[in-house]
């Protein structure tokens, strides 16, 4: 070898100064040098292992060997391009995946021949061929493998029976030999080395268990035994061999994923963290680079342990290299930009000195070197001029992570609070009056009361302990967020009704108490809307949306919302009761985001309600094509049917808690279709309407379709329009100057649109008109009477239901006339208009419109707090006014 490096290529002999392993290699194998210098100008690939492997002719003869003489190749290529800047931390990590996918496939199927010559074919009972199902774990099974890296092997067979002969044994025997065989083919050592280290302990039972399992031992297990930090080594988990892969999936997913947010993962994680770094510091390891403070498994444990909280929900979790896990969750927010970046790059830093460690001998090493030597070299190595210099930047890479680790698994609760003692002395009236008062709740003994009722409770006294444990550091934070609220003693009550309606669900307990910051979020939501407490005491799985800080400022963008929800809708299709409460969820969410701007005042009255009406028509549209997907006796791909809004979903302004007003129509002659749109009509209505786990999306309401109540649910568009030209009362073309197509074919849209105008431009008698408008209204009135010396704000005199009313009659009687007024462009804009053109005073018209603009606001505000719509009548006595003339202009006659 001493004439040899002057010959190599200069990367090969910069490598050879940084790793003793290499000279080694290149000294004991004559043929390397050649082969390594022909190979280093570009990555290995599938197709040159597979053919090493046929230029060797591998087989049961030669296996171990050709095996060993592959991985000294692969390892000395990567070591090469690695330090010669030629390689990237991906590419690295990628070949020695290749190398271990490649090895154990070819092993597999060479002794697999060897035992299907000698037993025979493993079938089932049935006689179905039995597959050996290899599963790769942790860096193996994220594609991470480090370049002196032992492989984390599971192995498990579909189903138990027995082999085909000539020599019968069971499935289980059978796979035992063979996995036994496949670990000695990978892990012996032998005069030619070994290839990996095969760790075996994370199956089922560990060391203790079987070497191999069936898919019902395996779930079993799952189901029986399964423990926390299993379901996070499962996370990486891959199938190196067999096609029943997905069957494979549907046993481990549900271990590993909850389909509810599961932040009681934090604890279990903080603890298995807690257990590594009790070992670290007993070995001395603080300058182990992967399980010292600062280093590469914290990067690991805070995307992963973010993939057991949020994965059974969000499936694009579900994932498994932890660069692209991290990349995911900055994308939606789970994390800031800023940290991922600061990860990644301590990640690729870290990770490139864990390998220059391990080129030095091919030993599996994460310490940093003692000896200077070794230190100049991977100071050398890794680009910088000395190893003090290294140490800096490595120093740097650790601090930033150990901030983010300690950000997400620190424990606020840890150190107590300053109320502790408040929570603990529960019970004693006095004392805590006197708390209470300190920090300035309007009413003490009121809340000291509420405090003592929830400390003798039964939900309190029955709580498990690891619940109390989460449960009892929450009460004094909550006394705390409550105090920095405009009402604490409403907040207070609202906040514990809260701990209430959560209490049996660890998780969000765990979240509240993780996360301090959303304990305060969510008081100031509550102590602003009675409504909002209450729709979070149904719906608790949004306070994870109070951990978002983009909440207040990012703009909702509900063109992707939808795409993104019909794309989760596809991927879980046929499963319609997931299809339900996923858009359940959705919709819950983006209302909450909305209700969030909405009480910090960031949102108009109008936006608020065009945002809602919007929302609204997405989830009727989807929901018009899940259902008719689920109708069997479909006669074409896409229905000929629309959905058409009424009310204040026709009229864009949907409340928080607004019924749909709807109609359905189609327009198709085909024989079935009255049967199939009635089906799918029905199937609609029932999706929005129906109460799931997840809740429900709307109340729905189908009378103003024709004929009302008597009528068919769903009707053709030409009947439609037969019935509102011929059929139709008045107060039924009323309700259609605020009606649109929402969902559905387009085309149909379109073409009720063109029925609309048609109908609302029927030239009419203004004085019969007028009768039966002014007649419609009385009965309004008299079955709204309102007895309180309050002012009602859509019913009385001057209200909200006079002005739709002075609108409906100006667009009816005058759209003949003037085209424009056919626009659905809601009763402000309207008045605008006809003021405008001269049917009223356009002083009026402004005045109303701004009347109108105002009772929505307050309407809205006491909605906000469950209160009936009913202010001070001197609060608006002037709209008031203003609208009772306007009302006299239109009609003639005082209201």
């Amino acid at each position: 070898m001493s004439e040899q490096p002057a010959l190599l290529p200069q990367p090969i002999l910069d490598a050879l100064h940084c790793s003793r392993f290499l000279r080694r290699q290149l000294d004991s194998r004559p043929w390397l040098a050649e082969r390594l210098a022909a190979s280093i100008g570009a990555p290995l690939d599938t197709t040159a292992l597979r053919d090493y492997l046929r230029e060797e002719k591998v087989d049961d003869n030669n296996l171990k060997t050709v095996l060993r003489k592959m991985r000294a190749w692969v390892i000395c290529h990567a070591l090469v391009r690695d330090i010669a800047r030629l390689a990237d931390l991906t590419e690295v990590t990628e070949t020695m995946t290749l190398l271990a996918d490649i090895a154990v496939e070819t092993a597999h199927d060479v002794l697999r021949a060897q035992l299907v010559a000698r037993h025979g074919t493993p079938l089932s009972t049935d006689g179905r061929e039995q597959e050996f199902i290899i599963i790769g774990m942790g860096k193996l099974g994220g594609r991470e493998l480090n370049v002196s890296s032992d492989i984390d092997l599971i192995f498990v067979y579909p189903e138990d029976g027995s082999t085909a002969g000539p020599k019968i044994v069971d499935n289980f025997e059978f796979f035992t030999k063979l996995g036994r065989s496949l670990i000695q083919a990978i892990n012996d050592i032998t005069g030619d080395g070994q290839v990996f280290r095969v760790d075996m302990r994370l199956r089922p039972n560990g060391e203790s268990g079987p070497l191999v399992a069936s898919f019902d031992m395996l779930e079993n297990y799952f189901i029986t035994q399964g423990r926390e930090w299993e379901r996070y080594a499962w996370i990486k988990a891959r199938v190196m061999t067999g096609i029943r892969s997905a069957e494979l999936n549907a046993i481990s997913r549900p271990f590993i994923f909850r389909k509810y947010l599961d932040f009681g993962a934090i604890n279990a994680m903080r603890d298995l963290h807690a257990q590594i770094r009790r070992e670290v510091a007993r070995k001395d390891m603080v300058n182990n680079v992967k399980l010292g403070p600062g280093g590469i498994r914290e990067i690991e444990f805070l995307a992963q342990v973010f993939q057991l909280i949020r994965g059974g929900r969000d499936t694009s979790l579900q994932i498994k290299p932890t660069l692209k896990v991290l990349g995911r969750l900055a994308e939606r927010g789970i994390i800031t930009h800023e940290a991922e970046r600061e990860l990644a790059a301590a990640y690729d830093f870290l990770r490139r000195v864990e390998h220059r460690l391990q080129y030095l001998d091919d030993a599996q090493t994460h310490n940093l070197p003692t000896d200077p030597v070794d230190q100049a070299i991977i100071a050398r190595s890794m680009g910088f001029g000395s190893y003090e210099a290294l140490l800096t930047e490595l120093d740097d890479h650790r601090s930033a992570v150990a901030h983010h680790f300690n950000s997400v698994f620190g424990d606020p609760t840890e150190k107590g609070h300053d109320l502790d003692t408040l929570w603990a002395s529960a019970g004693d009236e006095g004392r805590c009056c006197e708390e209470f008062q300190r920090l300035g709740y309007p009413d003490p003994p009121a809340a000291a009361r509420r405090l003592a009722t929830l400390k003798t409770g039964n939900r309190y006294l029955q709580m498990p302990p690891s619940i109390k444990t989460r449960f009892d550091p929450l009460i004094p934070r909550v006394v705390e967020a409550a105090a920095e609220t405009a009402d604490p003693n409403a907040t207070f009550e609202r906040l514990l009704d809260m701990l209430d309606a959560i209490s049996r669900r660890g998780s969000y307990l765990a979240l509240l108490q993780q996360y301090p910051q959303t304990l305060h979020k969510v008081a100031e939501l509550v102590g602003a809307s009675a409504w909002a407490a209450q729709f979070l005491n149904r719906h608790p799985i949004l306070l994870d949306e109070a951990l978002d800080p983009r909440l207040l400022e990012e703009e909702i963008d509900l063109n992707a919302f939808r795409t993104e929800l019909a794309t989760q809708l596809d991927e879980i299709e046929p499963d319609m009761e997931r299809q339900m409460d996923l858009m359940r969820e959705q919709h819950h969410a983006q209302v909450f985001r909305l209700l969030t701007k909405d009480i910090a005042g960031k949102l108009t009255v109008e936006r608020h309600a065009d945002f809602l009406s919007a929302l609204a028509d997405i989830m009727v549209d989807l929901t018009v094509t899940m259902c008719w997907r689920k109708i069997k006796t479909r006669h074409r791909d896409d229905p000929k049917f629309a959905v058409l809004a009424y009310g204040k979903l026709g009229g864009k302004e949907l409340g928080y808690a607004s019924d749909l007003d709807m109609v359905f129509v189609y327009d198709d002659d085909a024989p079935e279709s009255a049967e199939a749109y009635t089906r799918l009509g029905q199937r609609t209505n029932t999706w929005l309407s129906a109460q799931t786990p997840a809740g429900h999306l709307f109340e729905t309401d189908l009378r103003l379709r024709p004929n009302g109540d008597a009528g068919l649910m769903v009707v053709s568009l030409e009947s439609f329009r037969q019935y509102q030209l011929e059929n139709a009362w008045v107060w039924e073309h009323q309700a259609l100057t605020r009606a649109r197509f929402c969902a559905g074919d387009k085309a149909i849209g379109a073409r009720f649109e063109d029925i609309r105008i048609e109908v609302l431009r029927q030239k009419r008698d203004l004085a019969k008109l007028r009768e039966e408008v002014l007649a419609m209204r009385e009965r309004m009135a008299d079955g709204h009477p309102n007895k309180t010396s309050l002012f009602d704000l859509k019913h009385d005199k001057g209200g909200l239901v006079d002005v739709e009313f002075m609108v409906q009659y100006l667009v009816l009687g005058n759209a003949h006339e003037h085209s424009s007024l056919c626009g659905n462009l809601g009763n402000i804009a309207l008045l605008h208009m006809a003021g405008e053109l001269g049917l009223i005073p356009a002083d009026q018209a402004s005045a109303v419109a701004d009347s109108y603009r105002e009772y929505r606001r307050l309407q809205h505000g006491l909605r906000l707090n469950n209160q009936a719509s009913r202010v001070e009548r001197e609060q608006v006595a002037e709209a008031a006014a203003g609208v009772q003339a306007l009302w006299q202009t239109v009609f003639g006659t005082a209201r």
